[in-house]
């Protein structure tokens, strides 16, 4: 085994990788950048070794400089966790020749499985069952669309090169082939520098369910199976395992596809052989398909653990140590159900736009496993992804282990930043998916019921009203006058609307709280304040910013009247950056006749690029940004003219 290893990565994977390493005796060192000096990740190792600039180009992409901090610091070997530098090829070369052993597959399988086309004619070669379409070659467009035409429609079109749905394109009919190709081909070209694609059927009832599987270079076994059907825009939400309908025939015939798969290219340690099935009809033997496989560990690996009791990162180092696979597939069993629900700073209302923040507050309930590279006081940073945690739970059954996810979400804490823990918890509710009836569509058809803001009650109000007054903790004579009970007002805002909460306080103990000609008492016993007769929810305030830890999180702000003032006396023609980020690029220039809905600028901040918009017909006054510039949420970029459109 080895001494002492190094973590290619950052956040929450980091974290979750130290956590083995140090049961398992290994000493462990931590890459970070300038953004993450002060971060989790590097205050759990046992060294640390800064490496470059905030964005990940500066810093966790470049090899050279990760593989001369292991060399310095004398580990033997390098976990890459998940994204950034796992499945690049010539970095394990790298790690390879500077005399290294690289936590993961060879270069040479990654390379095997990392175009979609050729991995699939590897697959079709090693037995595994694979959607029917087109993965060759040729290119020219008449021949794609007689491709389509064979198939049948409805198709789709996928970048060979893709990801997270980037150069993807369903069809429903020849007539709109021609404009979906050249769409993806170069949406392909702008995200991975190849317009390749590949044409394949259509899957009516999509699910999504994976195979985890684990070899030593030789020979291979599946950890089961994982659902991973609920996404929203190709991106998961919530996974579990195992998946439900699943039979003892479908996932035996599953699982052997994973083995053969890993076992045609060599694999070595953990990895996942995604499949589309089709969920019309109940889960069957010859109603899967090979989709891809990721030559690392995942981020829904947690669910996988809690049913089988394996600790898939010890596998991983031991395996890469030399050892043999530490198990038979006759060893592995499953027991019970998990869940996995991530846990992100974004902005739903707006369209589940990323968000940054200090974490003034953060704490998860006893009944979940969180894996989570946040705490309390820590800065979701625009230059990562936003997720907070995996909030992750087991049951005996799947419908206790749902009951579980729903109350650990209800008791989930955060505050500082908006998040979609909200979303998280109307999932968790859904009928449908209580019922096991889901596939990739279900978030998308009932978006809007999911959405749905919570409802803030008379007591949220009131206690968003104490803290931003400070009466949690009133002293005995602060609540009267020499003749009368004190009474004070505070102006509140909740989702963009204000509201003012007055308050009679009658002693250290007694409130009388009013919002809208409504009333309520809040009260004090045994040193737990009630309002309304209902405990008050816990809260949590970073500056004017006080989150009400109840219906998931609610957010108020404490309105100070010269800053409403001169919001009120503000531009309302200019373009702000809604987050910090970089400004990819700028398409406005001043004089421009713009039209409402035109893209005038796109800002790239966590891991994606967001279009700024014109919101209303005008004329551009002035451009206050170039491309390249680094800026703060809410800085200026376009302004149009006032009084114009």
């Amino acid at each position: 085994m080895f001494d002492k290893i190094l973590i290619a990565n950052r956040g929450e994977i980091a974290c979750r990788v130290m956590e083995t390493a140090r049961a398992m005796g290994v000493r462990t060192v931590a890459v970070y950048s300038d953004a993450d000096a002060a971060s989790q990740h590097v205050a759990l190792a046992d060294e640390a070794v800064h490496i470059g600039g905030a964005a990940p180009a500066q810093s966790y992409l470049l090899g050279d400089r990760i593989i001369g901090a292991a060399q310095a610091t004398g580990a033997q070997a390098i976990h890459p966790g998940y994204g950034f530098l796992s499945e690049n090829p010539e970095f394990v070369d790298a790690v390879e020749a500077a005399g290294l052993t690289f936590v993961g597959p060879s270069a040479d399988a990654i390379r095997k499985m990392g175009l979609k086309d050729a991995a699939k004619t590897l697959m079709e070669e090693a037995g595994v069952p694979v959607v029917p379409g087109y993965h060759g070659a040729s290119q020219d467009p008449d021949f794609l669309a007689g491709e389509a035409e064979k198939i049948g429609y409805p198709v789709l079109i996928k970048a060979v090169a893709g990801g997270g749905g980037k150069g993807m394109r369903l069809v429903a009919a020849s007539s709109e082939f021609a404009d979906a190709l050249k769409s993806a081909q170069g949406e392909a070209t702008t995200a991975f520098g190849n317009p390749d694609v590949l044409i394949e059927k259509y899957i009516q009832q999509p699910r999504h369910i994976e195979v985890q599987v684990f070899g030593d270079g030789e020979t291979a076994v599946h950890l089961f199976e994982r659902d991973c059907s609920l996404q929203r825009r190709h991106q998961k939400v919530i996974e579990e395992a195992p998946a439900p309908g699943m039979t003892a025939e479908v996932r035996e015939a599953m699982g052997q596809a994973g083995v053969r798969a890993a076992e045609a290219i060599g694999y070595k340690g953990a990895g996942t052989v995604e499949f589309i099935v089709d969920g019309s009809g109940g889960l069957r033997p010859d109603g899967f398909w090979f989709m891809e496989m990721n030559t690392r560990l995942q981020v829904e690996h947690p669910v996988t653990e809690l049913i089988t009791g394996v600790d898939l990162v010890e596998w991983q180092l031991r395996v890469a140590s030399g050892e043999r696979l530490p198990a038979r597939q006759e060893d592995l069993t499953i027991t019970g159900h998990a869940f996995e629900a991530r846990l992100y700073a974004e902005d739903v209302p707006k369209g589940f736009l990323p968000a940054t923040g200090r974490l003034t507050h953060l704490s998860f309930p006893a009944v979940a496993r969180a894996d989570s590279g946040v705490r309390a006081g820590d800065t979701i940073s625009p230059w990562y992804d936003p997720m907070i945690a995996k909030v992750i739970v087991h049951g005996s059954t799947r419908k206790v282990a749902l009951s579980r996810l729903a109350r650990a979400l209800a008791d989930t804490q955060v505050g500082g930043t908006v998040t979609n823990l909200a979303f998280l918890g109307a999932l968790a509710a859904h009928s449908g998916f209580a019922d096991g009836d889901v596939d990739t569509g279900l978030i998308a058809r009932d978006l809007d019921a999911l959405t749905t803001a919570p409802a803030v009650e008379l007591r949220h109000r009131a206690a968003a009203g104490m803290v931003a007054l400070n009466l949690l903790e009133p002293a005995p004579e602060v609540g009267f006058t020499l003749w009368a009970s004190l009474r004070r007002a505070v102006t509140l805002s909740h989702a963009g609307e204000e509201f003012t909460a007055e308050v009679q306080v009658d002693g250290a103990d007694r409130q009388l709280w009013s919002v809208g000609g409504e009333t309520v008492v809040a009260e004090r016993s045994q040193g737990q304040w009630r309002i309304g007769g209902r405990r008050m929810p816990a809260v949590s305030q970073s500056g004017s910013l006080i989150t009400v830890h109840d219906a998931y999180g609610l957010e108020f702000t404490a309105v100070d009247p010269l800053d409403r003032d001169a919001v009120a006396g503000g531009d309302g023609n200019v373009i702000e950056a809604p987050m910090p980020g970089l400004v990819k690029a700028v398409f406005a220039v001043a004089g421009q006749a713009v039209q409402e809905g035109d893209r005038l600028a796109i800002l790239e901040a966590m891991k994606m690029e967001h279009a700024l918009l014109a919101a209303r017909d005008g004329v551009v006054a002035e451009v206050l940004a170039a491309d390249g510039d680094q800026v703060e949420a809410g800085a200026a970029l376009v302004r149009l003219e006032v009084g114009d459109g």
